[in-house]
């Protein structure tokens, strides 16, 4: 595998300059390491003399729902505690009777389980965490499952909820006891960040309440009412980190989840629906079938992508919204990045 890094680091920095993200940091590999990686830009555009780098901790949004809530659902499926086919009210009591309980698992992963499209969280339940999480359980569906393909982020977080009811663990401690730790994962958790680790943390979005930027605070507005910690969004990470859970994923060792877990994950699930859907990975646009090439994104700016096949991985972080929530630059950065990263020629 030969890369260009002089080309990824000119298409980062033309990022940088055209004000799509005020920095980046990036890294490519396969089963055994690291092949390259680099950091471009400013951590924060108001501090000219603080680089972005390599070790800089980000707000990876809804990565989350890989690190924390797809890796625990894969050991729960390994560990037998959990059959993807099986209806939820069949054996989760707080979904019995309830619309939620005709969907499984497996349409949840797939994003078929026709759950409403909007979180809308405190302004249908309130902000008392039990209530919320009994009015997200108990809602009325908006399709029947299996119907379609519509993400929602409400999938990501009834799965937190299902992992919490049957590991009898809280999200964030039973992906930190069965995932990262186990993984060597040290600098990945879910916010709010220690002081030490805002102080090299990549800012987001400008919060209105406070007039500064988001800074170790998850940037999802249903995270932070939650505490921090949920499905949907709220874990921060590093490159590195995200690059050993890559690896594991290419070369698993004795802990965390196994290769069936990732062999299962990373092929269509979906049919003939539309768009194709692995188990909460996708097909990474502007590939083919053939390049065997999975993605998944977060809202901040962050995306993971792996190819089984070609044994390859990469990474690319930034902070976007400290600029804008509008995606088109960014997609293309990440359309271009990826073609670069996964040259199959090379």
């Amino acid at each position: 595998m030969t890369l260009d890094t002089d080309r990824i680091h000119q298409l980062l920095d033309d990022g940088v300059r055209d004000k799509v993200y005020p920095g980046a940091v990036w890294a490519v590999g396969d089963p055994h390491g690291t092949t390259a990686s680099g950091a471009v830009g400013l951590l924060d555009p108001s501090e000219p003399d603080q680089p972005m780098r390599v070790d800089t901790v980000f707000d990876i949004a809804s990565l989350t729902k890989i690190l924390a809530v797809w890796s625990t659902t894969g050991i729960l499926v390994e560990s037998g505690k959990l059959q993807l086919d099986a209806p939820l009210g069949t054996f989760w009591p707080e979904v019995v009777g309830r619309p939620l309980g005709d969907a499984t698992a497996h349409h949840l992963l797939t994003h078929t389980a026709g759950l409403p499209l909007r979180a809308n969280l405190r302004n249908l339940y309130g902000t008392d965490p039990q209530d919320i999480r009994d009015g997200v359980l108990h809602e009325a569906l908006h399709r029947r499952p299996g119907e379609a393909v519509e993400y929602t982020d409400r999938a990501a977080l009834v799965l937190g909820y299902l992992a919490e009811y049957l590991s009898g663990q809280p999200l964030d401690q039973l992906a930190a006891n069965r995932v990262w730790q186990p993984l060597g994962m040290t600098e990945t958790t879910f916010g709010p960040l220690t002081p030490e680790n805002v102080a090299r943390s990549a800012p987001t979005e400008l919060d209105d309440e406070t007039g500064r930027h988001l800074k170790g605070t998850a940037h999802d507005f249903s995270a932070r009412l939650l505490g921090g910690t949920c499905g949907i969004a709220g874990v921060f990470s590093t490159a590195d980190d995200i690059s050993t859970f890559a690896r594991h994923m290419l070369n698993p060792a004795q802990a965390a989840f196994g290769p069936t877990w990732t062999a299962d994950s990373l092929r269509l699930h979906t049919g003939a629906l539309t768009p194709a859907r692995g188990l909460f990975w996708h097909p990474a646009p502007g590939t083919l079938p053939t390049d065997d090439t999975w993605v998944h994104y977060g809202f901040t700016g962050t995306a993971l992508w792996i190819s089984p096949t070609h044994e390859r991985w990469a990474t690319l972080l930034t902070n976007k919204l400290y600029y804008t929530r509008h995606r088109g630059p960014l997609t293309e950065i990440r359309d271009t990045f990826r073609k670069m990263a996964f040259d199959y020629n090379g």
